[in-house]
């Protein structure tokens, strides 16, 4: 049916790849802070969390290409909005059941709660940092896409940092899913994440600045080169917050050896920008990333 729009169409808007990495980084900061996979009412709560982040991340991008559909019918015409093949009607409508979706997690998390045999040292009190993390998160939307916000998706590197925040939330939300929402070492991979994310935010924004003509991104406002020099930098602070919890013992010292191949991985990425070779840069910093995660995973475990 026309401006309804087929699955994939709906996938796209969605960016429902992006999303199930959201969805990782639950069930990673549940895995991280318990030292074990999540079971019985541990499990249930991580995937009502996970949920949760799934339909949050599909309202969040179907509304920024709501908000970006003047830009994208010429920058961006085949997207499924400016193409016609999903109305904006439909986008909308969507954008608010997702949302409600999201919502929905969270309640049926308290009703879980209230409802179950916590034993001693659970209660209900140590489960809302999770409620918490969820309004900031939702602070965070409306300030970076919403007119009367900050608008901070036009503010160059802040709203980079906006958006790099909101997803090393992803992995404290999970260790908060398991009653842990202060665990040193869900924390330890919320700055890995911020700091991963916002060199390869700025690098994408370099790549794409053909295609960004009406946005105010960083690339567009001190030029490539010293957006690139930006992104080194924040790359720089990632291998230190990578370093960092092995030095203090927040992860014992000598699994340091499991993120080697990161550090080798994230070590390249310099050359890269110096060569102004941006699609690889950002693909190094992705796997440098995974590779991370990866490690501090198996240490978590071991």
């Amino acid at each position: 049916m026309k401006g309804y729009g087929s699955v994939s169409d709906w996938t796209t808007l969605f960016r429902l790849g992006n999303n199930l990495t959201g969805v990782f980084g639950v069930l990673l900061g549940s895995i991280v802070a318990l030292g074990t996979m999540p079971e019985g009412i541990l499990a249930q709560l991580t995937v009502l969390h996970a949920s949760s982040v799934l339909f949050f991340m599909c309202s969040w991008n179907a509304l920024n290409d709501i908000y970006d559909f003047d830009i994208d019918i010429k920058n961006r015409p085949n997207r499924p909005l400016p193409s016609g093949r999903i109305s904006l009607r439909a986008a909308k409508i969507a954008t608010i059941l997702t949302m409600l979706s999201s919502v929905t997690s969270i309640i049926l998390c308290y009703w879980l709660i209230l409802d179950a045999d916590l034993g001693v040292g659970f209660s209900l009190t140590d489960w809302y940092p999770s409620l918490a993390i969820w309004v900031i998160a939702l602070l965070l939307l409306i300030n970076y896409e919403f007119p009367f916000g900050l608008r901070l998706k036009d503010r160059g590197l802040p709203g980079n940092i906006a958006i790099s925040i909101s997803v090393g939330l992803v992995v404290v939300f999970g260790s908060a899913a398991v009653f842990q929402p202060f665990n040193e070492k869900a924390w330890s991979l919320f700055f890995v994440g911020i700091f991963y994310n916002i060199s390869r935010e700025i690098i994408k924004d370099v790549e794409d600045m053909d295609g960004d003509e009406g946005r105010n991104t960083l690339a567009m406002r001190i030029g490539p080169e010293n957006a690139r020099t930006v992104a080194w930098v924040m790359s720089i602070l990632a291998l230190t917050s990578v370093i960092i919890p092995f030095a203090i013992g927040i992860f014992p010292p000598l699994h340091v050896v499991l993120v080697i191949p990161a550090v080798m991985t994230l070590m390249m990425v310099k050359g890269r920008i110096i060569l102004g070779e941006d699609k690889s840069a950002s693909s190094l910093l992705k796997k440098s990333m995974l590779l991370c995660l990866g490690a501090l995973l198996t240490s978590s475990l071991i």
